[in-house]
């Protein structure tokens, strides 16, 4: 078999983890892989690039994607997506790996659906598809951010005042709830749960009445601004308040030994997959097992959101 992978839309740590596993699992079984650079923008241009075990090594350990990612108006539109299609028929690739989030799903149901056997991957740090325990990159970035809070901790402690923390997460709270229980925020801010500023201070206050400190307030970007929440914190309770965005930093980074092996197994299972005569299907792991699930079906589905660890959250931070 011919094998092209591509990642698509944000990077997220691990996906050169995958594009690894993928690209070694397939050799060593005999089949012939290529990497496809700039996503599907690259796909349409037909920027192909043949992969060996050397041409993968030296990458577990490295955050973003070494086949770089681009996003693309043009293939959206069905005269850009077979454009793809010709690309990929002239290099006689019969299978395309795609790794990514949504908007890259998509990409590859409507490839699917004009003949081509696709396979995703989920490459998004917001952990926001549906059918997956993990996305990559997710479990890398609750673990920085945790990290980069508990730095800001520190100044908030000196000076008695309380951080606001953006994170990010324009449709999904994962990462705000995920580092805020792990990080013991105080208030956590998220696009599933309705919130008002009023508890938010009240939270606050009484936190500082019981003699804390300092005072952790994470917000997931698609909630909330933080510059914004920091502003009405100060206002309304007179305690100084400051808000720090992390921004792209979350995005970098070594990925964690979870990511590393969870895409060294996701890798293993769409060679399998392929080797079966399956293709249109999502990989994703669903408690200890890795598993598949065809597109459209992960795409017709919202990924849940743990309101009971929520609940769990606002308990711890009294």
């Amino acid at each position: 078999m011919n094998i092209a992978i591509l990642t698509s839309g944000g990077d997220s740590q691990g996906m050169n983890s995958a594009i690894r596993a993928i690209t070694r699992t397939a050799i060593v079984r005999g089949h012939k892989v290529f990497g496809v650079k700039k996503g599907y923008q690259g796909l349409m241009e037909g920027l192909f690039t043949p992969l060996d075990l050397r041409d993968v090594g030296d990458i577990l350990h490295r955050g973003g994607t070494f086949l770089q990612s681009a996003r693309s108006q043009e293939f959206r539109e069905p005269s850009g997506q077979e454009k793809a299609i010709a690309k990929l028929k002239e290099a006689n690739i019969e299978h395309l790996v795609v790794i990514g989030g949504d908007g890259s799903y998509h990409g590859a149901l409507a490839l699917f659906g004009r003949g081509v056997k696709t396979y995703c991957l989920p490459g998004t740090i917001d952990n926001d598809i549906a059918y997956t325990d993990y996305t990559i990159g997710f479990d890398t970035t609750v673990n920085l951010v945790v990290s980069l809070i508990n730095n800001v901790r520190d100044t908030s402690t000196s000076h008695e005042r309380t951080s606001i923390i953006e994170v990010m997460g324009r449709g999904s709270g994962n990462i705000a709830l995920h580092a805020g229980v792990a990080s013991g925020a105080d208030v956590i801010i998220v696009p599933e749960v309705e919130w008002n500023l009023e508890d938010v201070c009240n939270e606050i206050s009484e936190g500082f009445n019981r003699g804390k400190k300092h005072g952790i307030v994470v917000v997931a970007e698609g909630a909330a601004s933080g510059e914004a929440v920091a502003e009405e914190i100060e206002k309304r309770t007179g305690l100084e308040a400051r808000s720090t965005k992390l921004g792209y930093v979350q995005r970098g980074g070594s990925p964690s030994s979870f990511d590393r092996i969870f895409t060294s197994r996701m890798g293993d299972k769409v060679i399998e997959c392929m080797e079966n005569g399956i293709s249109g299907v999502a990989i994703g792991i669903e408690g200890k097992e890795i598993t598949y699930h065809p597109i459209h079906e992960v795409l017709s589905k919202k990924a849940d959101f743990d309101f009971k660890l929520y609940e769990i959250a606002k308990n711890l931070s009294r």
